[in-house]
């Protein structure tokens, strides 16, 4: 598996570089538009009235909840596997942007619960998984940054993502194996989709929009990191140069 040559920094600098207005342009495009249809053209929902709108922010938010958690284990693994240079770094990145889309699933959805069950919280088996997911996040921040070397900390850290990813089919399926009060799959089924197309389409473009919004965010945060190590390598270099300076300028004085 030839990962070695996307690994090179300057040659992702490069090509962040050219992606990142493009996916920050479409992001906000297609959120934009993702919104005015949710808002303003779809209808209510026959027995959720208004309420339904909430689901244009939860659905996309608790799918990208999931997707950045298999993307950072799959980083995670490619970088104790294959000891990419940039694996490490994606998984951190991506880790709080994880976290934020888990918050916001979160939030939604005990908006939503409060107005259709009557209570902010249940401890049922989807809601409770997601709760699980949000503290693997977490951990996951705190077990990277709870090392002085860097290395040992991103090895724990890839560690604890590729055990945590045990809980992403316990999410998915949580709804099938067990009585819960959430709703079941209605748009990944084996029938169909269940949802109205004047309701579907706004949802996945709300679902394409914060999936590039994420790819933004990573970029952004990918590319900084990089940077902030680049400053790093110079300033040590520069602190080395004028250490070995000072002895020779000590002798010929």
């Amino acid at each position: 598996m030839n990962l070695h040559r996307f690994a090179n920094p300057a040659r992702f600098m490069r090509l962040s570089s050219a992606l990142l207005p493009w996916c920050g342009a479409g992001a906000a495009a297609l959120i934009g538009i993702g919104l005015y249809l949710a808002l303003f053209i779809a209808p209510p929902d026959y027995q959720q009235g208004e309420a339904v709108r909430i689901m244009f922010v939860h659905v996309p938010a608790a799918w990208m909840a999931s997707l950045v958690y298999a993307l950072m284990a799959l980083a995670s693994a490619i970088a104790l596997i294959w000891r990419h240079p940039l694996a490490d770094i994606a998984a951190l990145s991506a880790a709080p942007l994880g976290a934020g889309f888990t918050l916001l699933c979160l939030v939604t959805g005990s908006l939503w619960g409060e107005r259709m069950w009557g209570t902010w919280w249940v401890w049922d088996a989807r809601l409770t998984s997601v709760l699980v997911l949000f503290f693997l996040y977490l951990g996951y921040l705190a077990l990277v940054n709870a090392f002085d070397e860097p290395g040992r900390g991103a090895r724990a850290g890839a560690i604890l993502a590729l055990v945590g990813i045990v809980n992403l089919p316990i999410i998915k399926f949580s709804v099938d194996w067990w009585n819960t009060l959430h709703q079941p799959a209605s748009v990944f089924r084996l029938g169909g989709p269940t949802i109205d197309a004047s309701m579907l389409w706004p949802l996945a473009i709300m679902v394409l929009g914060f999936m590039l919004f994420f790819a933004t965010l990573l970029l952004v945060r990918m590319r900084t990191t990089l940077i902030e190590a680049k400053i790093r390598v110079l300033l040590l270099s520069e602190i080395e140069r004028h250490a070995a300076a000072s002895p020779r300028q000590a002798v010929a004085s």
